[in-house]
């Protein structure tokens, strides 16, 4: 089974928002990731997708995004993003998913999933500025990644591969979280090996960090960063 990551896909099948108003690059952006996932996914492979999955606004808007997901192959693992109103309590969005029978897809939300020997878990993140609200909201992301790497470690032992997904980036090359709320500690602190994140879109992506920074490997997974192509993180056996 291969891993593969893409975030930030903004679709809009059942509301009209358009991406191409961002630039002509997402013109016809679902089709180029739909063509590149079929050439690369097979039915056993797992896809991560950090956040930013549909503009829906609510739960039973997003039928048409999830059953153009549902049709791709593989399993897959969506996050939350700043963009996703429509993102509800598990249960309900579990119940949505069964209902209309998408039975190869599935949240991450302070929980983790084990596939081949990696744990995948994650947490939304947020805004990196000096500002006291996006301060407490880091606060409490940073609890929750510390709560979920904990149960990790008690459950599944200190032996176990670690992959972090993220909507924020926990940095930029500019911009350093102050201690108090700084996620990459956290993560340092579990040994977790890989931290994928997306969020950063066109110019901005010019401060994205990627590379290995204190024994983890980061990566900028923004669909349109990808060339709305997925990228295969862990090679099946």
């Amino acid at each position: 089974m291969s891993i593969f990551v893409i975030g930030d896909l903004h679709l809009s099948f059942g509301t009209n928002k358009p991406m191409d108003i961002f630039g002509v690059n997402w013109e016809n952006h679902a089709e180029k990731i739909k063509q590149n996932w079929i050439n690369k996914v097979n039915d056993n492979d797992l896809v991560i997708l950090p956040g930013d999955f549909s503009w829906a606004m609510n739960l039973k808007d997003t039928y048409e995004d999830f059953k153009y997901l549902s049709s791709l192959p593989g399993k897959k693992l969506l996050l939350k993003g700043n963009h996703d109103y429509w993102w509800d309590t598990l249960t309900k969005m579990r119940n949505f998913l069964k209902e209309n029978n998408f039975d190869n897809i599935d949240f991450i939300q302070n929980n983790y999933f084990e596939y081949e020997n990696i744990i995948i878990t994650g947490v939304r993140g947020w805004v990196l500025d000096n500002k006291e609200e996006n301060e407490k909201i880091q606060k409490r992301e940073k609890l929750r990644l510390e709560m979920i790497l904990e149960k990790i470690k008690e459950e599944k032992g200190e032996d176990k591969e670690i992959l972090v997904c993220m909507h924020y980036p926990p940095f930029t090359k500019d911009i350093m979280p102050k201690s108090e709320i700084d996620l990459t500690k956290v993560m340092e602190e579990y040994n977790v090996s890989t931290c994928v994140y997306g969020h950063l879109h066109g110019d901005s992506s010019s401060q994205a960090f990627e590379g290995e920074r204190n024994n983890i490997t980061y990566l900028l997974v923004s669909s349109d960063y990808l060339n709305f192509e997925l990228k295969k993180i862990k090679e099946g056996d």
